[in-house]
């Protein structure tokens, strides 16, 4: 580990409440090869990753600087959605899969900021997030923020469990960004999505983004990365994210490259990511 590498324990991270949660959850980082959280933070600008993602990002970064990009607006999108679902459409709770490392504007902090009684579960599996999940649980005193360990795979468990903090009787926006690349199987990733959205309300939300196959550089990038011994994510057609939203209302613009996606400036940077947001009727 580099000296610069995240520091687990107790005296490094509240999250942890014995030496032995700190020794479990060590044990399930493997820093031998790159992920997909460590890297995505290295692009953004975070700290939290370790010598194989940054040198997977630099070299990412030869062959395609324009992943950057991707990473950097996607955040922005995430921002523009909550506070379009928040101040909007009177969405007060959020459940956020694939949630990655804490870093600026998260979903709580944006939506907690437009409505401070939002209430928000996140999701993700990854034991570094996991470890600085003491950075998630802050919240507003009049709403509320929580973490499951839990697997996309099994959106049943994930229901049961988000079920804890969040009223399924009322709209939820369920947020999904740059991580059903991760499931190889189209037809799977589109079964998991819809068995979530299935145990929520009318009125409910669907925001996804996704890195897209809508260049050379992208699709030679994503390739790259799956050589390197990370978990594989795969760029879809633009159509494909689209299909994620069959049978649900599109608020416009509709599927858009995710920098135009109401964007706040008159010239958006082009970027292989799109994204959108759908409603349940």
């Amino acid at each position: 580990m580099s000296d610069n590498a995240p520091q687990l324990g107790p005296a490094a991270d509240p999250t942890f409440g014995s030496a032995t949660d700190a020794a479990e959850v060590r044990a399930r980082i493997d820093t031998s090869k790159p992920h997909s959280a460590r890297f995505w933070n290295y692009f953004v600008g975070g700290k939290d990753n370790y010598e194989k993602d940054r040198e997977l990002g630099d070299h990412i970064k030869e062959i395609f600087p324009g992943l950057v990009d991707v990473a950097r607006t996607s955040r922005l999108f995430l921002g523009r959605a909550v506070r379009h679902l928040a101040t909007e459409q009177g969405i007060r709770q959020f459940l956020d899969i694939g949630t990655g490392l804490p870093t600026a504007d998260n979903t709580h902090e944006v939506a907690q900021a437009a409505a401070p009684d939002s209430r928000i579960v996140y999701v993700d599996n990854d034991p570094l997030v996991l470890a600085h999940a003491r950075a998630l649980l802050t919240s507003t005193p009049e709403g509320e923020t929580a973490y499951i360990d839990a697997d996309l795979y099994d959106p049943e468990a994930i229901l049961r469990e988000a079920s804890k903090t969040l009223d399924l009787s009322r709209p939820v926006a369920l947020i999904i960004l740059n991580t059903l690349g991760h499931v190889a199987d189209y037809a799977q990733a589109r079964d998991l999505v819809a068995r979530l959205m299935a145990g929520l309300p009318s009125g409910s939300y669907l925001v996804i983004s996704d890195s897209t196959a809508t260049s050379e550089g992208m699709i030679a990038a994503s390739n790259e990365y799956n050589r390197s011994g990370a978990t594989p994510y795969y760029v879809r057609e633009v159509a494909e994210i689209g299909g994620f939203f069959d049978g649900l209302d599109l608020v416009d613009p509709g599927v858009e490259q995710v920098t135009r996606w109401r964007a706040e400036s008159a010239d958006p940077t082009p970027v292989d990511a799109y994204g959108a947001v759908g409603r349940k009727a």
